[in-house]
């Protein structure tokens, strides 16, 4: 099934008439289409129903109508017809109905008072306008008056009458005194809805003699003037005094002083009145009241409430306004004004009427010939309207006969039309309250289908998206609309399309095969048009890289990619936006193909950042947010309470954190009697704290400044506080650090850390130094010192213990007790050697010492330890005496013990230990003779093969260069490589520790060899070197290769060779850079010595093996 819905074309055909049912047609406001068909005429601008104008200007009568054939314009003046030709006054605009009424030239506008109504005709009907009542504004002068001065006693109401002259339209009132300013109102004196000018209570300072009232006519811009009145206010007190001076003492006391009153309505008088207002208008309710104090007036609605939203107070609360009144704003409405006295009220009841309203005001209609169609006219009001019509501005009563037509109260029913029967008809709604007149035409027309969308339009449209071919079309009967897809293609059906009523035809989801060529075809009786357009799919914009979120420090570099893909056909264009603005003209945005770049980040960048990519036919976009982050700005109105003598509170009000939260305040203070200048930390507290209680010192004048913390680092320190110095007192401390230390074996150095300045707590801060010998029972020997933090005591016994304290003190008195240290005085070198030194030697390369303490009265200071001093005097192996090297191992406190690593095997040691304080060291202990036993040696100093022959090689080399003991002998093993590099048999050689070479005979000829060589003692085998080596020719195949060289194809295959050789030896460099295998490495793994290679699944030393015949091969 074909679908069908009814949406406006996407084409901005707009719809000109909508008529009442079905089958009637939409007229396309196509200007080519509207030049071609007829239509009756149409009212498109008048004046208003009642229309106030200046009398000093010319009158203009607004009447604009439209219609095919343009029509003609007529008017009526009260009722009859106006023959404008007979006027020379008056005038109507070339093809307009508008009238010009010519004042300035001689007319009077009063003479053009009247109704006037305007007719536009043309052959197909008559449309006509409101009636319009033309009044000349008026602003007439005040009539005069004799005006007596008030004379009121303080306290008593007053209203000051103004009361305008009749205008048209009525004037605006204000009052204002002789210099043109307006009189201040307030609860007490204000202006009501009439003009008048009320007093709830006069005051002294009410009595002047220009309260004048001004009214301003705003059509012939003028204001009129009324005679300034006069108000003298007595005052009780001048009322007695002009009673005393008249009257005797027996007479009268005077008068009564000025007495409060409870509130009186001054407007409207007595308990209800009555409003009627018209629906849509603003309807206006006052109250005034006199009273003293001046009463305060408040409303309500019995039964309901005020409406929400159109409710407003004005004049002081006595004006209860509500803007848009509706029927259901009907209700009783009381004011009540209330002072300390009392109250009054007022009850209004409002109506609400309506004049009449729309409903459903007729529309125009368009029908083909035998069509059927309705007009429907229907008002509301109250009282609710009569409805009459007109046809062509002619009661329908009266009109010319149609039989098409059939009047059913506010509904024309039309059957089965023809040309004939298009006219305009009038439909009128009116009651006591006003009218409505509405122009509807019905328009016959027999029309062959148009089709009003170009030919061979193009639509392009994105995949995926709805894809909307447009076939306006017009004609009469309407035409029946069919699409075909290509030239030969059939009728489009199914779900995947859409068939609206205006001729589009709508491809929901379009993809890629949906482009193509499309045929609309628009046939009705009398005749058939077709029309093709073509559709093409392109591919959807994409953000592929979308913009993300970034924080960045004040100052830094941000950047925000937007990476995007797009159709081929299509030309991108990407626009950046902040904060949904363009972005600001500064050189530090830098806009590039894929992204913005800001440079030199500030504050003000922070916001959101969007990438809009448009194209012709798509637009996608991306935001990401910029948060720029900074220090905190420094805190600031620092401020001191609570002032205590040791403490007090310190407040602040922190600074921007700069989108960084604060995490914690920093408090530092200066002692600007001690340390000016100098800031030192106090306290921190939480970034959520803004005042903190602060422990003082005596004597310090203080002052505090704050630095606030966020995880962007420290803010600037704020303002420093105002100063608060603290009152003296006794230290609360004593020094710290107290020490007894002699320099010399006969003093002992008294030391102290001093006090610093906020911790003297007063001036004349002084030290008690005191001590005495520990365990004698001596007195305190004390001195007093001031500015010091040393104090030497002279002749004391070598290295005994004191007992030491340090007292601070000042003007005001003594710190409390110290603690007491103990001390020694000064020490002396140790008196006696450690004895029974043993020397116990563990292997070849490690030993262990013994040895006695020495007694503690001979060390003469504090035992710091031992020393072992020790060197080797000769190697057993070489019998060759050397340069003497000492080595010295530390044995820290009591140990009596000891191990000497790192010896060397076979050789002849001496050694001695000391005792050490804090003097020095004490005498030598006798030295002490042991000996290391051998060692196995190390690897030969060299092995060099040389001498090749067909069947023998010469082998030399070198001793060890560390034997470690006697050598045994050398141990020689060597076996044959093929050219597979795969090893042959092992061979075994002992050879006696004093040769140094060996001829090996009876040898394969061409033949490479590895050997491996070692050297012995009798502790067992050394470290091994190895080499390779290769055995010569025979002379018969030497002769052969002689000959074979001296060919030109052997020569080129060896270039070749040759050639291949550098190749792979430079891919082997490349892969060792890149950490491949080196081919001499491999070599060596399938070379190594076969006695150790199974140790590699053994003990695990593979790695360290492969490692060193790597490095022991390198010459290789």
């Amino acid at each position: 099934m074909m679908k069908k819905k009814s949406v406006p074309a996407s084409k901005p055909f707009l719809i000109l008439f909508l008529c009442q049912i079905i089958s009637a047609l939409d007229v396309p406001l196509d200007s080519k289409l509207l030049e071609e068909l007829s239509q009756p005429p149409t009212i498109t601008h008048q004046s208003p129903k009642d229309y106030i104008v200046d009398p000093r200007e010319n009158i203009v009568i607004q009447c604009e109508a439209k219609g095919k054939p343009p029509p003609s314009f007529s008017w009526t003046r009260n009722g009859t017809h106006f023959d404008i030709d007979k006027d020379e006054q008056v005038t109507m605009k070339p093809n307009s109905g508008t009238l010009v009424i010519n004042i300035m030239n001689g007319g009077k506008a009063e003479a053009y008072e009247g109704v006037y109504q305007c007719t536009a005709r043309n052959e197909r009907g008559a449309a006509i306008s409101n009636n319009i009542v033309i009044r000349p504004s008026r602003s007439p002068l005040w009539t005069k008056e004799k005006l007596e001065p008030n004379q009121v006693r303080e306290g008593d109401s007053l209203v000051l009458h103004c009361r305008p002259p009749v205008g048209l339209p009525p004037p605006i009132i204000f009052w204002m005194d002789n210099a043109f300013q307006r009189l201040p109102q307030s609860e007490r004196v204000s202006q009501g809805l009439n003009g008048d000018l009320y007093f709830s209570n006069v005051q002294p300072e009410d009595t002047r003699e220009d309260y004048i009232c001004y009214a301003r006519f705003n059509h012939t811009q003028t204001i009129q003037q009324k005679q300034p009145i006069s108000v003298k206010v007595f005052s009780m007190d001048s009322l007695n005094d002009t009673i005393a001076a008249n009257l005797s003492d027996t007479d009268i006391y005077g008068a009564k002083p000025v007495t409060e009153r409870q509130p009186v309505l001054l407007t409207p008088t007595g308990s209800t009145s009555t409003k009627v207002e018209l629906r849509g208008n603003v309807l206006l309710l006052e109250c005034i009241a006199a009273g003293l104090p001046t009463p305060v007036i408040r409303w309500i609605k019995e039964g309901g409430e005020l409406p929400a939203n159109r409710t407003f107070f004005e004049n002081f609360k006595k004006t209860l306004k509500i803007i848009d009144v509706s029927e259901a704003d009907s209700g009783n409405y009381k004011c009540i004004a209330r002072n300390t006295l009392g109250s009054v009220h007022h009850v209004i009841s409002v109506t609400v009427k309506a004049a009449p309203y729309w409903i459903t005001a007729p529309r125009n209609l368009v029908l083909s010939p035998g069509e059927d169609g309705t007009l429907i006219c229907r008002a509301n009001g109250n009282p609710k309207p009569s409805i009459s019509w007109l046809a062509n501005g002619v009661p329908i009563a009266i009109a010319p006969e149609d039989p098409s037509r059939k009047v059913d109260g506010d509904t024309i029913i039309f059957s089965h039309v023809q040309e004939r029967s298009s006219a305009v008809y009038q439909c009128n709604a009116s009651n006591e309250y006003g009218y409505l007149l509405a122009n509807a035409f019905v328009n016959v027309l027999a029309e062959p289908p148009r089709i009003l969308t170009p030919a061979n339009k193009l639509y392009q449209v994105i995949a995926d998206s709805p894809a909307l071919l447009d076939c306006a079309y017009f004609g009469s009967p309407k035409p029946e609309i069919e699409w075909f897809k290509g030239v030969k293609g059939s009728i489009l059906r199914g779900n995947e399309y859409v068939f609206h009523d205006n001729g589009t035809l709508e491809i929901p989801v379009a993809q890629k095969d949906s482009s193509g060529t499309y045929t609309c075809v628009a046939r009705n009786e009398l005749g058939k048009i077709q029309n093709e357009v073509h559709l093409e799919i392109k591919d959807p914009t994409m953000i592929i890289k979308q913009p993300e979120y970034k924080v960045v420090q004040r100052y830094g570099q941000v950047s925000f990619e937007c990476i995007i893909k797009h159709d081929s056909t299509l030309l991108p264009t990407v626009i950046w936006l902040k904060d949904n603005h363009e972005l600001p003209d500064d050189e530090r945005f830098l806009v590039g193909k894929d992204n913005l770049t800001i440079m030199n980040v500030t504050d003000k960048d922070d916001g959101t950042y969007t990438c809009i990519v448009n194209t012709t036919l798509d637009s996608v976009s991306a935001s990401a947010v910029l948060t720029v982050v900074a220090r905190p700005n420094p805190p600031f109105d620092l401020e001191l309470t609570g002032q205590l003598e040791r403490s007090i509170e310190l407040s602040w009000i922190p600074g921007d954190e700069n989108n960084s939260p604060i995490t914690h305040f920093i408090i530092e203070y200066e002692d600007g009697l001690h340390e000016p200048g100098v800031w030192h930390y106090q306290t921190e507290v939480p970034g959520t704290q803004t005042t903190v209680q602060l422990k003082l010192s005596p004597y310090v004048n203080y002052s505090f400044r704050v630095i606030a913390v966020n995880q962007i680092g420290r803010s600037q320190p704020s303002e420093p506080s105002e100063q608060y110095l603290t009152k003296s007192a006794s230290p609360d401390e004593n020094p710290a650090n107290v020490q007894g230390i002699g320099s010399e074996p006969d003093n002992l150095v008294i030391t102290w850390e001093s006090l610093k300045g906020f911790q003297s707590n007063g001036p004349g801060l002084q030290y008690k130094v005191s001590w005495r010998q520990k365990d004698v029972d001596d007195e305190w020997t004390s001195v007093i010192v001031a500015n010091v933090s040393k104090y030497i005591v002279s002749g004391t016994p070598t290295f005994v213990p004191y007992e030491i304290k340090v007292q601070a003190l000042n003007d005001l008195g003594y710190a409390p007790e110290p603690s007491e240290v103990i001390g020694h005085s000064g020490e002396d070198l140790p008196m006696v050697a450690p004895g029974n030194v043993q020397v116990h030697v563990i292997n070849s390369t490690l030993a262990k010492v013994h040895w006695d303490p020495v007694p503690l009265k001979t060390v003469r200071g504090h035992l710091q330890g031992y020393k072992v001093y020790y060197w080797k005097v000769q190697s057993l192996s070489r019998r060759s005496r050397r340069h003497v090297e000492k080595k010295i191992l530390t044995f820290r406190g009591n140990k009596t013990f000891g191990m000497l690593p790192g010896l060397e095997p076979y050789s002849s040691y001496k050694l001695n230990v000391r005792v050490v304080n804090g003097k020095g060291e004490g005498p030598a202990s006798p030295d002490k003779v042991f000996k290391t036993p051998e060692g196995v040696p190390s690897s030969p100093s060299f092995l060099k093969i040389t001498n090749p022959t067909l069947d023998s090689l010469t082998l030399e080399w070198g001793s060890p260069t560390h034997p470690n003991g006697v050598l045994t002998s050398y141990i020689l093993k060597f076996q044959p490589i093929n050219n597979t590099h795969e090893l042959g048999p092992l061979v075994e050689i002992r050879i006696p520790a004093n040769e140094s070479s060996l001829i090996l005979k009876n040898l394969n000829y061409s033949t490479r060899y590895k050997f491996y060589f070692n050297a012995q003692t009798s502790v067992g085998s050394g470290s091994q070197i190895t080499e390779e080596a290769v055995t010569i020719m025979d002379e018969a195949m030497a002769s052969r290769q002689v000959d074979i060289a001296t060919q030109g194809w052997f020569i080129g295959l060896m270039c070749a060779v040759a050639l291949l050789i550098l190749i792979l030896l430079i891919v082997c460099f490349i892969r060792r850079n890149k950490g491949g295998k080196y081919p001499v490495k491999e070599k060596e793994d399938a070379h190594a010595d076969p006695e150790i290679q199974p140790m590699k699944e053994d003990d695990g030393t593979f790695g360290e093996y492969r490692l060193f015949s790597f490095v022991s091969s390198a010459p290789f």
